[in-house]
Protein backbone atom coordinates (compact mmCIF):
# COMPACT_ATOMS: atom_id res chain seq x y z
CA UNK A 1 0.00 0.00 0.00
CA UNK A 2 1.07 3.32 -0.24
CA UNK A 3 1.90 5.85 2.51
CA UNK A 4 -1.25 6.59 2.49
CA UNK A 5 -3.20 3.83 3.20
CA UNK A 6 -4.34 3.02 -0.66
CA UNK A 7 -2.83 0.80 -3.05
CA UNK A 8 -0.25 2.06 -5.54
CA UNK A 9 0.59 1.17 -8.63
CA UNK A 10 3.24 3.08 -10.99
CA UNK A 11 3.19 4.77 -14.23
CA UNK A 12 5.28 3.07 -16.81
CA UNK A 13 4.15 5.77 -19.79
CA UNK A 14 6.98 7.98 -18.63
CA UNK A 15 9.87 5.06 -19.02
CA UNK A 16 9.18 2.87 -22.27
CA UNK A 17 13.15 2.46 -22.12
CA UNK A 18 13.09 1.33 -18.26
CA UNK A 19 15.70 -1.82 -17.62
CA UNK A 20 15.91 -2.99 -14.55
CA UNK A 21 18.92 -5.11 -13.43
CA UNK A 22 19.31 -7.81 -10.93
CA UNK A 23 22.77 -8.54 -9.93
CA UNK A 24 23.96 -11.79 -7.83
CA UNK A 25 26.86 -12.53 -6.22
CA UNK A 26 26.98 -16.19 -4.67
CA UNK A 27 30.59 -17.18 -2.20
CA UNK A 28 31.88 -21.16 -3.08
CA UNK A 29 34.55 -20.86 -1.13
CA UNK A 30 35.92 -19.22 1.80
CA UNK A 31 38.05 -16.92 -0.10
CA UNK A 32 35.02 -16.01 -1.70
CA UNK A 33 33.60 -14.14 1.64
CA UNK A 34 36.25 -11.97 1.47
CA UNK A 35 35.47 -10.96 -2.25
CA UNK A 36 32.20 -10.52 -1.48
CA UNK A 37 33.12 -7.96 1.13
CA UNK A 38 35.33 -6.39 -0.67
CA UNK A 39 33.05 -5.40 -3.36
CA UNK A 40 30.23 -4.62 -1.12
CA UNK A 41 31.35 -0.52 -0.64
CA UNK A 42 32.66 -0.31 -4.27
CA UNK A 43 29.38 -0.92 -5.88
CA UNK A 44 27.67 0.90 -3.25
CA UNK A 45 30.02 3.83 -4.05
CA UNK A 46 29.27 3.14 -7.64
CA UNK A 47 25.54 3.59 -7.17
CA UNK A 48 25.72 6.59 -4.76
CA UNK A 49 27.61 8.56 -7.54
CA UNK A 50 24.63 7.84 -10.13
CA UNK A 51 26.28 7.23 -13.28
CA UNK A 52 24.31 8.60 -16.38
CA UNK A 53 21.00 7.11 -16.90
CA UNK A 54 21.05 4.83 -13.34
CA UNK A 55 17.19 6.01 -11.86
CA UNK A 56 17.35 4.33 -8.61
CA UNK A 57 19.69 1.45 -7.27
CA UNK A 58 19.05 -1.09 -4.33
CA UNK A 59 22.16 -3.40 -3.21
CA UNK A 60 22.48 -5.60 -0.23
CA UNK A 61 19.50 -8.19 -1.17
CA UNK A 62 20.07 -11.38 0.57
CA UNK A 63 19.14 -14.31 -1.22
CA UNK A 64 20.47 -16.90 1.20
CA UNK A 65 22.51 -17.10 4.33
CA UNK A 66 23.86 -20.56 3.19
CA UNK A 67 25.42 -20.36 0.78
CA UNK A 68 25.88 -16.83 1.12
CA UNK A 69 24.38 -15.36 -2.07
CA UNK A 70 23.60 -11.42 -2.49
CA UNK A 71 22.70 -9.10 -5.00
CA UNK A 72 21.31 -6.19 -5.93
CA UNK A 73 18.70 -4.63 -8.02
CA UNK A 74 19.18 -1.32 -10.50
CA UNK A 75 16.67 0.55 -12.25
CA UNK A 76 18.43 2.31 -15.90
CA UNK A 77 16.94 4.52 -18.22
CA UNK A 78 17.77 2.70 -21.27
CA UNK A 79 19.63 -0.52 -22.46
CA UNK A 80 22.22 1.97 -23.87
CA UNK A 81 23.23 3.52 -20.34
CA UNK A 82 23.19 0.42 -18.89
CA UNK A 83 25.58 -0.81 -21.50
CA UNK A 84 27.39 2.76 -21.61
CA UNK A 85 28.53 2.05 -17.44
CA UNK A 86 29.10 -1.72 -18.38
CA UNK A 87 31.75 -0.17 -20.77
CA UNK A 88 33.69 2.18 -18.12
CA UNK A 89 35.44 2.42 -15.37
CA UNK A 90 35.48 0.76 -12.69
CA UNK A 91 32.87 -2.28 -14.01
CA UNK A 92 35.37 -2.83 -17.05
CA UNK A 93 38.18 -3.58 -14.95
CA UNK A 94 36.20 -5.56 -12.54
CA UNK A 95 34.30 -7.79 -14.91
CA UNK A 96 38.08 -7.97 -16.98
CA UNK A 97 39.70 -9.31 -13.45
CA UNK A 98 36.68 -11.56 -12.74
CA UNK A 99 36.95 -13.21 -15.58
CA UNK A 100 40.70 -14.08 -15.00
CA UNK A 101 40.11 -15.22 -11.30
CA UNK A 102 36.70 -15.21 -9.77
CA UNK A 103 38.38 -15.38 -6.20
CA UNK A 104 35.87 -17.65 -4.69
CA UNK A 105 32.38 -16.53 -6.35
CA UNK A 106 30.04 -16.78 -9.00
CA UNK A 107 28.13 -13.83 -10.34
CA UNK A 108 25.32 -13.94 -12.21
CA UNK A 109 23.04 -11.09 -13.60
CA UNK A 110 19.32 -10.99 -15.41
CA UNK A 111 17.94 -7.98 -17.06
CA UNK A 112 14.44 -7.53 -17.93
CA UNK A 113 13.08 -4.13 -20.45
CA UNK A 114 10.17 -2.63 -20.24
CA UNK A 115 10.03 -3.26 -24.20
CA UNK A 116 10.23 -7.05 -23.72
CA UNK A 117 14.06 -8.02 -24.05
CA UNK A 118 15.34 -9.92 -21.88
CA UNK A 119 18.95 -11.12 -21.49
CA UNK A 120 21.32 -13.20 -18.58
CA UNK A 121 24.27 -14.24 -17.93
CA UNK A 122 26.01 -17.01 -15.33
CA UNK A 123 29.47 -17.76 -14.70
CA UNK A 124 30.32 -19.91 -12.37
CA UNK A 125 27.35 -20.58 -10.23
CA UNK A 126 27.01 -23.96 -9.58
CA UNK A 127 23.52 -24.17 -8.08
CA UNK A 128 20.78 -22.81 -10.69
CA UNK A 129 19.35 -19.33 -10.01
CA UNK A 130 16.69 -17.26 -12.52
CA UNK A 131 16.44 -18.50 -15.37
CA UNK A 132 19.01 -20.88 -15.57
CA UNK A 133 16.80 -23.17 -13.01
CA UNK A 134 14.62 -23.80 -15.25
CA UNK A 135 15.71 -22.96 -19.25
CA UNK A 136 18.02 -24.69 -20.95
CA UNK A 137 21.33 -22.79 -21.24
CA UNK A 138 23.66 -22.31 -24.34
CA UNK A 139 27.12 -21.38 -24.57
CA UNK A 140 27.38 -16.97 -23.76
CA UNK A 141 28.49 -15.69 -26.93
CA UNK A 142 28.01 -11.77 -28.31
CA UNK A 143 27.50 -8.36 -26.00
CA UNK A 144 24.97 -8.37 -23.33
CA UNK A 145 23.10 -5.85 -26.07
CA UNK A 146 22.97 -7.80 -28.68
CA UNK A 147 21.79 -10.50 -26.66
CA UNK A 148 19.45 -8.60 -25.38
CA UNK A 149 18.46 -7.11 -28.33
CA UNK A 150 17.43 -10.21 -30.20
CA UNK A 151 14.17 -10.86 -27.76
CA UNK A 152 13.33 -6.82 -27.75
CA UNK A 153 10.74 -5.27 -29.64
CA UNK A 154 10.27 -1.71 -30.61
CA UNK A 155 6.85 -1.93 -30.79
CA UNK A 156 4.95 0.03 -27.80
CA UNK A 157 1.74 -0.71 -28.79
CA UNK A 158 1.08 -2.72 -26.42
CA UNK A 159 2.14 -0.88 -23.54
CA UNK A 160 -0.88 0.80 -21.28
CA UNK A 161 -0.58 4.95 -21.76
CA UNK A 162 -1.24 4.69 -17.77
CA UNK A 163 -1.20 2.27 -15.32
CA UNK A 164 -3.61 2.92 -13.04
CA UNK A 165 -5.35 0.44 -10.31
CA UNK A 166 -8.47 -1.35 -10.89
CA UNK A 167 -11.47 0.42 -9.73
CA UNK A 168 -12.47 -2.84 -7.76
CA UNK A 169 -9.63 -2.53 -5.24
CA UNK A 170 -10.34 -0.98 -2.04
CA UNK A 171 -9.75 2.65 -1.80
Amino acid sequence: MGANGRHAVPDFSGYPDLVVIYLGMKVRNLAGVKTLLGFGPRIDMVGATRPEGLLHYENNIIFSLRPLHVGMRWYWQDIDSMVAWSKSEPHRIWWRDFLRDTRGVGIWHETYHMRGGMEAIYHDVAKPVGFSAFMPMQEARGSLAARHARHATSDLRDLPAENAPDASLPR
